[in-house]
């Protein structure tokens, strides 16, 4: 989990990803993937399940050293592969990565992807940050101003 905060920190500080604390990634650890170089992480990224056909791609990084070797399409595959497993069949994403994400499959919306009122009702429940970025409430938008919501629809699905 060090080597993970250590991708995601400077990220954090330079506004393109959401702080979390170091508590909320253990709790989270079992959604995340992480490349690895001789022993050292150099990539990661979590796929959360928001509802029975949803899931969200966060904390997609790969560190600088790595970058344009396919460290990031590896590890998106691999939570998109990990998403279908699950029985996911819409991803969506926050992104200030807008071709890479393109180059992957997913296509920008103009706002959250739809879902029935009584699932939205649901989703305000929670206490997840990155539900809240899914709903595009109010408390999230000066952490989200500037990124593009992108969605996929996984092969196979209805």
């Amino acid at each position: 989990m060090r080597e993970i905060r250590a991708l995601v920190d400077p990220l954090v500080a330079r506004g393109v990803l959401l702080a979390k604390e170091t508590v909320q990634l253990y709790e989270d650890v079992q959604e995340f993937w992480v490349a690895d170089d001789a022993g050292r992480v150099v990539g990661c990224g979590a796929v959360h399940v928001m509802w029975e056909d949803l899931a969200e791609v966060r904390t997609l990084v790969v560190d600088d050293a790595v970058r344009g070797r396919g460290v990031g399409g590896r590890l998106l595959r691999r939570l998109l592969e990990t998403a279908a497993e699950l029985g996911v069949r819409r991803v969506f994403t926050l992104t200030f990565e807008v071709d890479f994400f393109r180059r992957h499959g997913f296509e920008p919306i103009g706002e959250a992807p739809s879902v029935e009122p009584d699932v939205y009702a649901e989703l305000l429940r929670s206490f997840d940050v990155g539900v809240a970025e899914f709903l595009d409430l109010e408390q999230v938008k000066p952490n989200t101003l500037g990124n593009t919501r992108m969605l996929t629809v996984l092969p196979g699905a209805a």
